[in-house]
């Protein structure tokens, strides 16, 4: 059951007031190359999923673009994550939120969460549509949170648009995030934040904080700290 908006909102400002960082709270068989697991946008319209429907390991990761320790779990699991999404093993349904933006970073966080849900989103003609695989998208996930400027304004749509050159998203995708992305209005992503930030809640009431990985089929908070998680829950 999800919280109400203000109840949520209210969490986040006592939270903020008491922690800093990125926190609010805190202290099966491979699938083919010509058939690779794409991405695409929850039915809710705040996450995106890069990896199969039916992937053995469902995760749900919440995850914040100006957080370091967001950073810290991508270079560490991020080449795991890309591998065992293109082998079919592992979906990882990313839920943005842009807590840390402020007057001064100008809106760095939204425009990530932007171009994230702009690479998501299917493109060239209805009848030829191109997608994201669900590897290519993680690659990119790992680009921008390894080139992160925490309290910056964050980088150009260009400097996102080679990004997500880099992690091999496809060009009407990367044109599309070259222009400023389209994929959600300020009202849309203000709705992202509110949306993921109750779902967050729900998963973790004491500790809210990103990074948050939780397991869709155990229906579970994953521990991210013990070094071996994602091997176990593959192997499971």
């Amino acid at each position: 059951m999800r919280l109400p908006r203000a109840v949520a909102l209210l969490a986040s400002i006592l939270v903020l007031v008491a922690t800093a960082g990125c926190s609010r709270s805190l202290g099966g068989s491979a699938v083919g190359d010509l058939d690779p697991p794409l991405v695409e946008v929850t039915q809710d319209l705040f996450g995106i999923r890069a990896g199969l429907r039916d992937a053995p390991v469902q995760l749900e990761l919440y995850t914040e673009p100006q957080c370091t320790h967001c950073a810290e779990l991508q270079n560490d699991f991020g080449d795991e994550f890309a591998y065992y999404i293109g082998t079919g093993q592992l979906a990882i349904t990313y839920r943005p939120l842009t807590f840390l933006d402020s007057p001064a970073t100008k809106g760095h966080s939204g425009r990530v969460a932007n171009a994230l849900f702009t690479a998501a989103a299917p493109g060239g003609v209805p009848e030829d549509p191109i997608y994201t695989t669900g590897r290519q998208f993680q690659r990119f996930v790992e680009q921008l949170w390894a080139n992160q400027a925490p309290g910056g304004t964050g980088p150009s749509d260009d400097e996102l648009a080679e990004l997500a050159r880099t992690a091999d998203v496809p060009g009407y995708q990367t044109h599309e995030i070259a222009q400023g992305g389209n994929a959600k209005s300020e009202d849309e992503l203000a709705d992202m934040e509110s949306t993921n930030f109750e779902f967050l809640y729900e998963v973790d009431p004491i500790n809210t904080g990103t990074p948050t990985v939780y397991d869709l089929v155990a229906q579970e908070k994953v521990d991210i700290y013990d070094e071996d998680w994602l091997t176990k829950l593959i192997e499971s």
